[in-house]
């Protein structure tokens, strides 16, 4: 769910409001104080509606963690990957009304939503992934072994995959390269609050089972991929649809581990063959060593694609 946007007002309101502040005497450095706690307290809300109220929902609901173990189920994924992405969007719309800031502000303008950046993303995703499956297939490290799914239970599982990667994209994009990167860059700069953001979207890989060090080094080289891509596109739309549909391939449509989970419902039966550090293992293809060669070349693509940074170096 796409929440919408907050009224944009610029930046007359904070600087007429630091000007009186000097007009009536007041140190710059309180002004400057006062900024600071009522960033503190944005982040309060974010962090309780985005993380604590979702938190508390699925575990009264039971279903915080898969109840088959390794094995996603779509139903499960929707329920549990849609709570998060809709009360992590609802948080970002709470500090943009509290900031009287746009949703754009964060990379997150709702009018470009599913518009074509999302789909070019999406295109990349899925391309990527089968990229790293045919070199793995062409080192006989990978093999389609049958078809798992025809008919209607194709179209069922498809569009039910894709909306439940759909929600994962936005409550984990939402999450770690909304808000939080936009706060963080106007603190640190951009790529050190990239580097700091995309090394807890790898430590929240850790608890996946079947996750591998391979694979946790490819969800952070992810997170950095992702963070150039909305560096040079100045949105999210377009990494927001290469993670969705990256997801997509790997659990659906190829029918391999993700993350350390495989899918029920998925179109092809497939297998590796090899050494784990090659075929990704338990991890998946994500796995694989490849896989963070695949990464710096999409980030060679990116770079020719959008050769201009659109994101602020430091968000104002």
């Amino acid at each position: 769910m796409f929440l919408p946007d907050a009224p944009a007002l610029g930046k007359e309101p904070n600087e007429s409001a630091v000007t009186g502040s000097a007009e009536a005497g007041i140190p710059q450095a309180g002004v400057a104080r006062r900024g600071n706690a009522a960033t503190r307290r944005d982040l309060i809300v974010f962090l309780i509606v985005g993380f604590v109220l979702p938190s508390f929902i699925l575990i009264a609901s039971h279903t915080l963690k898969s109840p088959s173990g390794s094995l996603w189920t779509v139903q499960h994924e929707l329920w549990v990957k849609g709570i998060s992405a809709f009360f992590v969007a609802l948080a970002t719309w709470m500090v943009a009304r509290r900031q009287r800031r746009s949703l754009a502000d964060y990379g997150i303008p709702p009018r470009q939503a599913l518009g074509w950046q999302f789909w070019e993303g999406a295109i990349w995703g899925f391309l990527a992934l089968s990229v790293l499956l045919f070199v793995l297939r062409a080192m006989g490290h990978f093999q389609i072994d049958s078809v798992a799914l025809r008919g209607p239970a194709f179209f069922r599982y498809a569009l039910g995959w894709a909306v439940a990667f759909l929600c994962v994209a936005v409550s984990e994009e939402f999450t770690f390269r909304g808000y939080l990167l936009f706060v963080a860059a106007g603190r640190m700069r951009y790529w050190p609050a990239a580097a700091v953001l995309s090394i807890w979207f790898a430590a929240a890989h850790i608890p996946n089972p079947g996750e591998t060090v391979v694979g946790i080094l490819q969800v952070l080289g992810t997170g950095l991929l992702f963070c150039f891509m909305i560096r040079r596109t100045g949105n999210l739309w377009f990494a927001l649809g290469y993670h969705a549909f990256w997801d997509w391939a790997e659990t659906f449509f190829y029918g391999t581990a993700d993350s350390g989970l495989l899918g029920e419902g998925r179109f092809l039966n497939t297998s590796g063959h090899g050494p784990g550090w090659i075929t990704g293992g338990s991890a998946g293809p994500e796995g694989s060593i490849l896989a963070l060669a695949v990464l710096l070349f999409c980030a060679l693509l990116v770079h020719l694609r959008f050769p201009k940074a659109l994101y602020p170096d430091v968000p104002v």
